[in-house]
């Protein structure tokens, strides 16, 4: 049977937080929570993206974490394209002929020069990308849990600003688990 996912998840029971971690434990945190009458809506967030989670806790816990873990592994014998036990996967890419004709003139041929090229970029652009993805996951968090708080928008211009002292002034009001989790998710934008 397959594991749950791990993925890193927190949840709230309307402002306040009653589970973080993985996500087969916050599952489990939020079906207890929600048998035993927790107030307000129960909100269950992937730290990554900051995006809402859907859970089904129907059932027992062992039913709940195998709907996690979801369906069993496809056959190994049936195999797809590309080299899938190395994680690689063929799909379609549309070049120019002259961007064909550079790449297969390559060391390699074209599947190693677009993954060197891909690489370097990454490497180039890691720093930018970590602010991006911290803002979007913060801002999904806030327009899911903070839209009505006091200076939301004062907040959110604050984040895509850069501007640490702004954020933890306009955030200072809200609820403390919420402003807590908002600020831990814009960590890296202010680092």
């Amino acid at each position: 049977m397959p594991e749950p996912p791990a993925m890193p998840c927190t949840a709230f029971a309307g402002s306040r937080r009653i589970a973080a971690g993985p996500l087969a434990e916050v599952v489990l945190a939020v079906k207890a929570a929600l048998e035993a009458g927790v107030p307000g809506p129960v909100l269950t967030f992937a730290d990554a993206t900051g995006r809402v989670v859907d859970l089904d806790t129907r059932g027992t816990a062992g039913e709940v974490l195998a709907r996690l873990a979801g369906p069993e592994p496809a056959d190994p014998a049936v195999r797809g394209r590309g080299r899938p036990k190395l994680g690689v996967v063929a799909r379609e890419v549309t070049l120019l002929p002259r961007h064909w004709d550079w790449l297969n003139s390559q060391p390699g041929g074209a599947s190693v020069a677009l993954r060197k090229l891909v690489e370097a970029a990454r490497h180039a652009s890691a720093g930018r990308d970590g602010v991006r993805h911290a803002q979007e996951a913060a801002y999904a968090f806030m327009a899911a849990m903070a839209g009505d708080a006091p200076a939301y928008e004062e907040a959110l211009r604050a984040l895509f600003a850069q501007d640490r002292p702004q954020f933890e002034l306009r955030t200072g009001a809200w609820p403390p688990d919420v402003r807590d989790h908002a600020r831990r998710l814009a960590g890296p934008v202010f680092q």
